[in-house]
């Protein structure tokens, strides 16, 4: 059994068992969290067998890419950004509208986000020009202008139909740019004129009525009101369910009905009052039915995934690998930790959905992506020290002979 492990299952064991915890996970909340769905198509399997379809397409896309050598990955931003830049165009014009936002498109019946094609693309660029302005010995700030560019079209592409992602790649971007050693006063530069426009843009969606928006910015009032109802939130009709504080209440119902202790899966109530338990607010179901044990258990798998993705960057002596790894894995780590502030409370709707457990065949795709591209820097940072410990060792037997 270890030997088809290591020869099948390569790179680094633990992110392996990280990843089959989290299908694990996905699949048995999935049984649960989806009653709303296998309602409205008269089957109770039909929602769980989809996702565990996409599971397994997700599972053998990580088969195929953790044996892909990761230089290649270098030149996926330069054939798929002008592909993702397109696709977003064409969703802000045609997309397919959901909750009055467009954030997806549809190609012969098969609908997916082309935000989710940018995310991946611009981590992967960013790692690829802060790398190269290293190695080629100039200064990283050098970096700093393509960077921006490429970062600032793109979130300002997804930023009209889906704030919270457009957030959070620029907050990625930022974080890779400090460790990639730009400046912090370059990246000051940045940041205080762009804080200045964000509170020009709150004040706008605050006061100017909807209807008086230009259409790009029509989504401005639901993303303000969405901050503003959660920092000054009316104690006394909180518990009151409204239309507007659907999910909030309903997923705080759920976790006050969860233990300390685990509960058998299918145990939810709430999965049937709460408006997508299955995507969004999937953590809250998870403390309802696994009770705090299970929710402390999801946190601790995405923060071994974060862990082990520092010690691989720590040990890595290649600047891209290094910076790529982090860069995925810090895409995976801090989406999941808003999805779960979210579900708990501790912060505003953001729609953002918990990475490979909930619904969504793009996300999950997508993350699996990322997990077959961190195994492939794991996979041959191992051949290589291994190599190098061969060449050291002969080197060592030549000379005693």
């Amino acid at each position: 059994m270890n030997e088809l492990i290591k020869k099948y299952l390569k790179g680094d064991h633990i992110i392996w068992m990280v990843f089959a915890l989290l299908c694990l996970v996905s699949a048995i909340e999935m049984y649960s969290a989806s009653s709303s769905l296998a309602y409205k198509s008269y089957s109770y399997t039909a929602p769980m067998l989809r996702h565990v379809m996409f599971l397994g397409i997700g599972a053998a896309i990580v088969m195929i890419i953790h044996n892909v050598p990761y230089k290649y990955f270098r030149l996926f931003p330069y054939i798929m950004l002008p592909i993702a830049l397109v696709l977003l165009l064409y969703t802000i014009l045609w997309g397919v509208s959901s909750g009055d936002a467009k954030r997806w498109i549809e190609i012969m019946g098969v609908q997916f986000q082309p935000s989710e094609l940018a995310k991946i693309s611009v981590i992967i660029f960013i790692a690829d020009i802060l790398a190269r302005k290293q190695q080629e010995e100039k200064s990283a700030d050098e970096a700093f202008k393509p960077i921006i560019i490429v970062l600032g079209v793109f979130c300002l592409l997804i930023f009209p139909e889906n704030f919270s992602t457009a957030a959070l790649l620029f907050l990625i971007g930022l974080l890779m740019m400090i460790i990639g050693r730009i400046s912090i006063k370059t990246i000051m530069k940045l940041l205080v004129p762009l804080m200045i426009v964000g509170g020009i843009l709150f004040f706008i969606g605050w006061k100017v009525p909807k209807n008086n928006l230009p259409p790009v910015l029509d989504r401005l009032p639901t993303q303000v009101n969405r901050v503003l109802s959660f920092l000054n939130e009316d104690e006394e009709n909180k518990y009151v369910i409204t239309d507007k504080n659907r999910q909030v209440v309903n997923s705080q119902i759920a976790i006050a009905n969860g233990g300390f202790f685990p509960k058998l899966p299918g145990s939810s109530i709430q999965r049937d009052y709460l408006p997508e338990a299955y995507s969004d607010f999937i953590f809250a179901i998870i403390i309802e039915e696994m009770g705090i044990l299970g929710g402390i258990f999801v946190i601790a798998l995405y923060l071994i995934l974060l862990f082990r993705a520092g010690m691989i960057t720590y040990k890595s002596d290649m600047t891209f690998p290094a910076l790529l790894v982090i860069g995925l894995t810090m895409m995976i780590v801090i989406q999941a930790f808003a999805s779960m502030a979210v579900a708990v409370h501790l912060g505003p709707v953001t729609g953002q959905p918990l990475p490979l457990i909930s619904r969504g065949g793009t996300s999950i795709l997508v993350t699996c992506i990322y997990f077959g591209m961190i195994l492939s820097v794991t996979r041959y940072i191992q051949e290589e020290k291994k190599e190098n410990e061969t060449v050291t060792e002969e080197t060592t037997e030549n000379k005693e002979n």
